[in-house]
């Protein structure tokens, strides 16, 4: 079996696609199982219910410690609350820590976001972050979606300058359908510089087929695998 490289993901051997699925897992509950069945990544948080925020020190750890020799690989949320993504000062301290933290619990990566006021990205806490990050892959979360359309393909350009490897995106409002053929502009857009998934609604029976619309090989969501 040709196992997958989170940096590039075609097969060495082959040449074709692989449909790599991110199991968002609240907790460390559903993780045996969906290791069990073969899932590819996982992104790990807390609080689903306010869209995912940062799980537990304890929780990452012993999911690090899980997967080890495991081919699936995880992501941590750091977001350290519900609600918008316009962080203030005690925010950014309080998720410098929980990047620090993650990483020292044995995260492979990290996902988070920062917007401004008038849904611009905010720059000046994303460098923050990434400067905690220490190197580690970074998605930038859904807060993607709330940018304007007419401002994602800069706003992508940005994410690329400023390290960001992946984007998680839903190409609408989370309250209407998955918008594939926004996801498929920005993927021909981004050109490989950095990737694209799709997520929000995305369930194991329409995984594959989302993937083919939108032509990402990423998707993601908390039904992804049976």
């Amino acid at each position: 079996m040709v196992w997958y490289n989170d940096k590039r993901t075609l097969s060495k051997q082959t040449g074709e696609n692989m449909l790599i699925r991110e199991f968002c897992a609240e907790n460390f509950t559903d993780i045996p199982r969906v290791v069990a069945a073969g899932v590819e990544r996982i992104e790990l948080c807390d609080n689903l219910a306010q869209g995912g925020t940062t799980p537990s020190y304890g929780v990452i750890k012993e999911t690090a410690d899980y997967l080890r020799d495991r081919k699936t690989t995880f992501a941590t949320m750091i977001r350290p609350r519900g609600g918008d993504f316009v962080y203030h000062s005690i925010d950014v301290r309080i998720m410098e820590t929980d990047i620090l933290k993650a990483v020292e619990a044995g995260t492979n990566e990290l996902v988070f976001g920062a917007l401004t006021p008038d849904n611009n990205l905010d720059i000046d806490v994303l460098e923050t972050l990434m400067v905690a990050s220490q190197g580690l892959p970074v998605t930038f979360h859904m807060a993607f979606d709330a940018i304007p359309h007419h401002l994602q393909h800069s706003s992508l350009d940005t994410l690329v300058e400023l390290g960001f490897d992946k984007i998680l995106m839903h190409g609408d409002t989370l309250d209407k359908p998955i918008n594939t053929t926004h996801i498929a502009d920005l993927v021909n857009y981004a050109s490989g510089r950095i990737q694209i998934l799709a997520g929000g609604g995305v369930v194991a029976e329409t995984a594959q087929e989302i993937s083919k619309l939108t032509g990402s090989q990423y998707v993601h969501g908390t039904k992804i695998i049976a």
